[in-house]
């Protein structure tokens, strides 16, 4: 597992590289001393190229010290770089400049890869699809392609959670750079004060701030008009194509080494990625990429994860007890840009971690062809309420049986506790103990008895939920859930559906339900893998909100972002012969 580090370093600290339109970016580049020519592994990021964290999941010195040059760029309009600072917009056409740039630098061979998480994982992306063509690699971590999917929205309903804190955060540089010139120093005082105000009460009011046209939190602070622009244009494809890989794939023709995490924000669109490449890749090339899953979330890879203990080798450091990160990372380079026949192109593409057994298995392809899609019915006597309620899970499909409710009640929604998570410090992500969120009427819960072997769940998790509202929008929210000997409710994986977005995902138009009438909502909860063990118990939880992760849905039916007041809906659960509402799991044969 240890490195071998053979070359001394140099550093360069914020060099230019001039964009088309003459805006100037600079970087960090570190690299071997002396004279000769490597390849370049290049990121480019938001987040301050000087400041902790900017190797996204790269150490640049130890990759410089075995014959590469990490160039590390902040993005257009952000801390050393010139130009103005429009999230996501600029990065297409400027990752390709830049590739240029750093390909033809007196110390580069020609050859670039690109490394990086989350928004810099997106650089990669929304570069590679211009195809550069001095561009052969890279590695996205922990990064999406569809902006409707977990960045922005889910299922219809705001990714309120993750939105209001970036944006928030990003707004510490937009005020920096505003104020720069000013002969004034205490109105950058002044105004940096006031949004770390907001910042820090973000999480116990600021979430709340209604209406969403007007949150008061980026408003007042005019850091975000992009926020706003979310608000006004809610599920455009066309306000969001700037920031959308979905659908571009076939145009990036490099091998992509795809890395998550189970608990992560953006594992539906690292899936998806890698699915999309290795399938329909435009390249040979493209169609060897790769993908990794760990029990991470989103920028959390060391044990444990939330309250669970996954056990030291579930650590992105000590992977499987084989490699780390950085050094698989620089294994998949070593093969495409150094051209070094390591025998990593002749392993397995997927590498997955099953959490409850705790372990590291090697897979050929996504979904699982040896899954078994089985359908796990609600059942009730129409008690479902709360984790003491007379909710059951079996594989027998329903018969006649009264229906469950429970009032939804926007001012007094579930409070978020756990799951895929990048919010204010009052909200950590992973695995956390459900039984508080069950012990409310206004949620259902629907468990299996004790297992009485183990059951594997790995892939795609969908729910199917016949329901009706005394509303004409509303919203509904599954979890899938392990509960263990002692009660313990470890959350899995969750998913949201609003009601006028039912039909999105098959290009239908956003339309109001009739109030009392039963319709099928399909709930994606993305994916898991986990072994529910003899003893253990496989549970759903159904409910109407997951605040505030996601935005309130005001069950008005007025117009996204307008209400400041909101009305209390009646839900109605249906797990009948004529309404089967049940969740789809993936079980993995034992033999």
């Amino acid at each position: 597992m240890a490195m071998q580090l053979g070359h001394q370093i140099a550093v360069d600290f914020d060099v230019p590289a001039r964009m088309r339109d003459g805006a100037i970016l600079r970087a960090n580049v570190y690299r071997p001393a002396g004279d000769g020519k490597w390849p370049v592994l290049l990121t480019r990021l938001p987040y301050g190229k000087d400041l902790p964290g900017a190797g996204g999941g790269m150490d640049p010195a130890q990759a410089a010290r075995q014959g590469y040059v990490v160039i590390i760029q902040d993005t257009r309009g952000r801390f050393a770089s010139s130009g103005e600072w429009d999230p996501f917009r600029n990065e297409a056409q400027d990752g390709v400049d830049t590739i240029e740039w750093a390909s033809k630098l007196r110390y580069s061979d020609g050859n670039v890869g690109m490394f990086g998480a989350s928004y810099f994982g997106f650089t990669q992306w929304i570069t590679a699809v211009q195809q550069p063509s001095a561009l052969k690699a890279m590695v996205p971590f922990i990064t999406w392609d569809d902006p409707l999917q977990g960045v922005l929205f889910r299922g219809g309903a705001l990714e309120l959670g993750t939105t209001a804190n970036w944006q928030t955060m990003m707004g510490l540089n937009v005020l920096m750079r505003r104020h720069q010139n000013d002969p004034d120093p205490r109105n950058l005082g002044h105004a940096v004060y006031a949004l770390v105000q907001d910042m820090d009460a973000l999480g116990k009011q600021g979430y709340w701030s209604l209406p969403l046209k007007e949150f008061a939190p980026l408003k007042r602070n005019d850091v975000s008009p992009s926020f706003f622009e979310t608000i006004e244009h809610p599920m455009e494809r066309a306000q969001v194509d700037h920031m959308t890989i979905l659908g571009k794939h076939e145009q990036a023709s490099v091998p992509a080494f795809n890395a998550g995490g189970w608990y992560d924000i953006f594992l539906k669109g690292t899936i998806a990625n890698f699915k999309t490449m290795r399938e329909h890749g435009s390249t040979p090339q493209a169609r060897q990429s790769k993908l990794i899953i760990g029990p991470w979330t989103h920028g959390g890879v060391t044990n444990p994860i939330g309250e669970m203990n996954f056990g030291f080798a579930s650590t992105a450091g000590f992977i499987d007890l084989k490699i780390d990160f950085i050094s698989l990372q620089l294994r998949w380079f070593d093969h495409w840009l150094k051209g070094v026949e390591n025998g990593i192109q002749d392993e397995p593409p997927i590498k997955l971690f099953v959490m409850g057994a705790n372990v590291w298995r090697d897979e050929h392809e996504w979904p699982l062809a040896r899954a078994v899609e089985t359908r796990y019915y609600l059942h009730s006597e129409g008690h479902a309420n709360t984790l003491n309620g007379d909710g059951t899970l079996s594989i027998t499909s329903p018969q006649e049986e009264p229906s469950d409710q429970y009032h939804y009640d926007p001012n007094n929604p579930i409070i978020t506790h756990g799951g895929a998570l990048l919010m204010s410090p009052e909200y950590p992500a992973g695995p956390r103990d459900q039984r508080q969120t069950e012990s409310r009427e206004d949620v259902l819960v629907y468990s299996t008895p004790p297992l009485e072997e183990d059951v594997e769940v790995t892939g795609p998790v969908t729910v199917h939920l016949w329901a009706n509202s005394s509303a004409p929008d509303t919203d509904f929210v599954a979890r899938l859930v392990d509960v263990h000997p002692d009660g313990y409710a470890q959350n899995l994986t969750d998913g949201i559906i609003r009601a006028r977005y039912r039909n999105f995902e098959q290009g239908e138009a956003p339309s109001l339900i009739e109030p009392g009438r039963a319709y099928e909502y399909e709930i994606d909860l993305w994916a898991t893998s986990n072994l529910f063990k003899k003893g253990h118990r496989i549970r759903l939880d159904v409910t109407s909100s997951n605040f505030p992760r996601w935005d309130r849905n005001p069950n008005t039916g007025h117009d996204f972002g307008s209400d400041d007041e909101v009305q209390v809906a009646q839900q109605t659960i249906l797990h009948d012969a004529e309404h089967p509402s049940y969740v789809v799991l993936p079980i993995i044969p034992t033999a």
